[in-house]
């Protein structure tokens, strides 16, 4: 199954990219979202299966899986 890690700033969807396990995605997310949100001005970012259906999210950078 895929996962897309999808990163937000105020103007919409700036980046996406693939993974092919959650987990995988998740932990990219949670470890870059700082970063991303100095350097790009990213502002949430959301992890989603295949289907399109939420995996997990967060506006703070803290994926719970809860979304």
């Amino acid at each position: 199954m895929v996962y897309t890690v999808i990163w937000y700033g105020k103007q919409g969807v700036v980046e996406k990219t693939p993974f092919d396990v959650e987990k995988d995605a998740k932990d990219h997310a949670q470890a870059s979202f700082a970063i991303r949100q100095q350097d790009d001005g990213v502002v949430a970012v959301e992890v989603r299966k295949h289907d399109g259906i939420q995996a997990g999210g967060s506006g703070g950078g803290g994926l719970d899986g809860g979304g």
